[in-house]
């Protein structure tokens, strides 16, 4: 022990077997994806790298003596389980899937229905604070706590509802992301309202809810404060969400001036048009008057005279030529 922190390590059979068979998914079905046509479907190194570190991260917190403290002795070490699985592997996760990887799956019509109404912006946010709250229910959680396979089935119930509630703003399949911009940005700071309220509560309520952890004295803090630090870090997600909520906001801007370039195009393509439209008009007017004053008239086009210059023999070309309405003057 180190300050009264029991190090040991818990044995989960189970969050094991979830983080093999997902490294398993992962390798075997991009493997045999690119198997036929690899230069169709990229993998860049970053969504590997992104992999890599969510399962690394994942292990961490369900594998290593974090675990064991954050069941038996620190409500913030638990709270660090939840943040981590929820802010960090979550949306790594989601970057690590290419497009084409889930595509096949989606194919499938029930599945496709399936996931379209999974991955709806309300439909998501509410499944996962649902989860989240029941989860956290004080009854609820110690009985959790008390069963370690339980916890561990908490814990990835809540990264995996998690995947849900970022789907709508970085879900590698853009047709199941149906919010532009600014409701994308609405959802980011929506959705986690419920969870930071719950945080603030930890912090300020003065009471202690969970009282079962028996927090050690050597870390010189009380029970209270234990849980206030554990509701404190609860707040980091609150942070991503302006995190998030900036770049978005940013490509927002960008595709507004986008479209406000294309109007402007628009409307001086528009009024070339119309320019041309008007000439054509003018012209046409002119020419039909000028028919017009040939048929009521009797008119003559007569070759114009250049002193000097004797006429030849073939007909000169048409600017030589003037209108008159007397008959032309014969040459001498």
């Amino acid at each position: 022990m180190l300050n009264g922190l029991d190090f040991s390590w818990h044995w989960s059979p189970g969050a094991l077997i979830v983080i093999i068979l997902l490294c398993l998914f992962y390798g075997l079905g991009i493997r045999q994806a690119r198997k036929n046509d690899a230069q169709d479907k990229p993998l860049k190194n970053r969504q590997v790298v992104a992999f890599v570190v969510a399962v690394v991260a994942m292990a961490c917190v369900l594998l290593t003596p974090i675990d064991t403290i954050a069941r038996t002795q620190s409500f913030f070490a638990h709270m660090v389980q939840v943040v981590v699985l929820t802010t960090l592997c979550a949306p790594l996760l989601l970057f690590a899937f290419p497009d084409w990887f889930l595509q096949p799956l989606l194919l499938q019509p029930i599945v496709r229905r399936i996931a379209s109404m999974l991955t709806n912006p309300i439909v998501a946010s509410l499944i996962f604070n649902a989860t989240f709250f029941i989860w956290h229910a004080p009854g609820v959680f110690y009985f959790a706590i008390v069963h370690g396979t339980l916890y561990h089935v908490e814990l990835l119930s809540l990264l995996f509802t998690a995947l849900l509630n970022w789907w709508p703003l970085i879900g590698p399949v853009r047709e199941l992301r149906r919010m532009n911009y600014p409701l994308q940005m609405l959802y980011a700071f929506l959705d986690g309202q419920p969870v930071d309220i719950y945080a603030f509560l930890l912090v300020f309520s003065g009471t202690v809810i969970y009282t079962h952890y028996a927090v050690p004295p050597q870390l010189g803090i009380t029970a209270f404060g234990d849980q206030a630090a554990g509701g404190a870090f609860l707040l980091i997600p609150g942070l991503v969400d302006l995190v998030v909520m900036s770049p978005l906001f940013i490509r927002w801007l960008a595709q507004m001036e986008e479209q406000a370039k294309k109007n402007d195009q628009r409307l001086q393509e528009l009024a070339e048009a119309q320019a041309a439209r008007l000439q054509e008009e003018e012209e046409e007017e002119v020419q039909s008057e000028v028919t017009e004053a040939v048929s009521t008239r009797k008119m003559y086009w007569c070759p114009l005279r250049v002193p000097g210059v004797v006429a030849a023999s073939p007909p000169p070309p048409p600017e030589t030529y003037s209108l008159s309405e007397q008959s032309c003057p014969t040459s001498h």
